[in-house]
C-alpha cells in the first residue's frame, strides 16, 4: 500500500489517499475515479511528498488476510445498501435536506455522493449522514 498527498486543482485543498500501488493510482486517475473530498472535482494531482508505505507481513499473511476480510465485509455492506436503499447519486445532500425538512417522510433510506464538508454540514443541521468507504469492484 502507498499513501499519496493529493491536491485539487479546483479548490486548491490537499488530502491524503491510500492506493495499492503507484500503478493503481495512475489507473484510477486516468479513468477519472479520483475526486476531491471537499468540492468533488475530478481535477486531482499528486503533490511532492515522501510516500508512506504500509508494510505487510508476508511470512504469515495476517495483514493480507485482514485486508481481504475487510474488503469482503465492505462489499457485503455495499450490496445490502444497494438492495435496500435508493441511490440518489450527486443529489444526496439536496434530497437529505428535503427529506429532513419535509413533514411527509419517505420510508426508504437513500445513499449517494457527498463530500466530507457536506456531511459535516448536514450533521450540524441535525441530519444524520455518514461517509462509508465505497469499493468500485466490477464483480460487486
Amino acid at each position: 500500500m502507498i499513501k499519496y498527498r493529493l491536491k485539487c486543482k479546483s479548490c486548491s485543498k490537499s488530502f491524503d489517499s491510500w492506493f495499492s500501488s503507484s500503478c493503481e493510482y495512475e489507473k484510477l486517475r486516468k479513468k477519472e475515479y479520483l475526486n476531491c473530498h471537499f468540492c468533488n472535482s475530478k481535477d486531482i494531482c499528486k503533490t511532492l511528498m515522501a510516500p508512506n508505505l504500509l508494510s505487510l507481513n508476508f511470512k504469515d499473511g495476517n495483514d493480507i488476510k485482514k485486508n481481504k476480510e475487510i474488503k469482503k465485509k465492505i462489499i457485503e455492506f455495499q450490496n445490502f445498501i444497494k438492495n435496500n436503499f435508493e441511490n440518489v447519486g450527486d443529489d444526496f445532500v439536496y434530497k437529505a435536506r428535503t427529506l429532513h425538512y419535509n413533514s411527509r417522510k419517505k420510508t426508504k433510506g437513500m445513499f449517494g455522493n457527498a463530500t466530507k464538508e457536506q456531511i459535516a454540514d448536514l450533521n450540524e443541521e441535525g441530519i444524520e449522514a455518514h461517509l462509508f468507504p465505497w469499493i468500485d469492484d466490477k464483480n460487486n
